[in-house]
């Protein structure tokens, strides 16, 4: 390792993560409301008022989280709490289980439910951290109601949003990688902040690690399905069944290494390895640099009209799995992963003349027109998360050297 090089780019993720943090507290959070905005622009204007739930909870679980581990800032503070309160007041349908919305209007009122889940397990990661720094236990016990709808609607548990699947259940059903995969990143924040429950969380975590295993890594295919049949078989006669996702493999990746690190099995270390490995070969472009949003299993072509679009989240993903990996490895070729990312995030992610970074390139690197900041989907999350976490890594790493 090039002490010299690492401590430089050390230095650029710390200076980047106050400038991403600092646009969120300017542009994004509502003061009349509650909440945040995401859908800004390259400088930070709104052009939606919509808000996302997922954000809600994203946003409120990342300002709390900087809390915890950099210590209590009261903005960091305040923010995390609107987040959370104004998906208490406003996010939840009290008519329909306690299941959450999607989208909402930015006084609340509901606009969209999906039948996914997701906005329960990021409603749960915010309350878990706020527990954290607040010792409240009502937000734990928020937290707890949600982590355990989740858990329960992902092994069976009848929906009572009462909206049909996707597809039709006679025809086809089966299995998505997301459903493990998020929840075991929840049980990872619950298991830091209520150790009363360990037995409970080690159970589970262990079963979404093996459930990954037993049904979406595929070793003989060199790779890991979004979708597969309930058995875990491949469907490979339709695009669906081929849906590679080399950015949520590599998120899978880390989560998996966290959990190698929570449990001491070291045995995961070298799995997770090869996820990574066949995510980043299968994914990155040859041609113009950055990770292809999808491929096909079988090279054939994706379905998403976006499929080879460059998206924001998933470099974040190859950074810290990528710094995840040569702490636990010391493998250099990792740590040549993180630098040949992170220049190409720096070069056409990062805009350091209105902070934050795009979140949507098309193949060859440029912004789609016009660029955009956050959205739905994105806000103060991926991109936080990343930095602080790397930051981390990068400090543990210099330490030991």
């Amino acid at each position: 390792m090039n002490r010299e090089k690492f401590q430089q780019e050390h230095a650029w993720i710390r200076a980047e993560l106050e400038t991403v943090v600092d646009f969120w507290l300017k542009n994004g959070m509502d003061p009349v409301h509650g909440g945040v905005y995401t859908c800004l622009d390259r400088t930070g204007k709104i052009y939606s008022t919509d808000k996302s739930v997922w954000m809600q909870g994203r946003c409120g679980w990342m300002f709390a989280h900087l809390c915890n581990i950099y210590g209590v800032k009261q903005e960091w503070l305040d923010a995390s709490k609107s987040c959370l309160d104004f998906m208490e007041a406003h996010c939840i349908n009290h008519e329909a289980g306690d299941r959450m919305y999607f989208t909402v209007t930015e006084d609340g009122q509901p606009l969209r439910q999906r039948r996914y889940y997701y906005s329960e397990a990021f409603y749960a990661s915010a309350n878990a951290e706020y527990y954290g720094i607040t010792g409240e236990k009502e937000y734990l016990e928020r937290a707890r109601r949600a982590y355990n709808l989740y858990w329960d609607l992902a092994h069976g548990a009848t929906d009572p949003v009462g909206m049909g699947p996707k597809t039709i259940p006679e025809t086809r059903t089966g299995r998505s990688f997301g459903l493990p995969m998020i929840i075991l990143n929840v049980i990872g924040i619950l298991l830091r902040v209520d150790p009363e429950h360990k037995a409970e969380y080690d159970d589970r975590a262990q079963q979404c690690i093996d459930e990954i295993f037993k049904y979406f890594v595929k070793p003989d295919m060199k790779c890991l399905l979004e979708n597969v049949a309930p058995d875990g078989t491949p469907r490979l006669n339709f695009t669906e069944g081929r849906i590679v996702n080399p950015g949520h493999d590599i998120e899978g990746a880390w989560f998996i290494l966290e959990h190698a690190k929570r449990t001491g099995d070291t045995s995961l270390i070298p799995k997770a390895a090869q996820i990574f490995d066949w995510a980043i070969e299968a994914g990155w472009d040859k041609e113009y640099g950055g990770l292809l949003y999808f491929v096909d299993c079988l090279g054939l072509p994706p379905e998403a009209y976006e499929h080879d679009m460059k998206l924001w989240w998933p470099h974040n993903e190859i950074l810290i799995a990528s710094m995840m990996l040569y702490r636990d490895t010391k493998d250099e070729k990792y740590l040549d992963w993180f630098y040949k990312t992170l220049d190409y995030c720096k070069e056409h992610f990062s805009d350091s003349e209105y902070g934050e970074w795009y979140g949507y390139l098309r193949r060859d690197g440029k912004p789609t027109m016009p660029s955009t900041k956050g959205s739905t989907f994105k806000g103060p999350f991926h991109l936080p998360r990343c930095l602080i976490q790397v930051d981390l890594m990068m400090s543990e790493i210099l330490g030991q050297n």
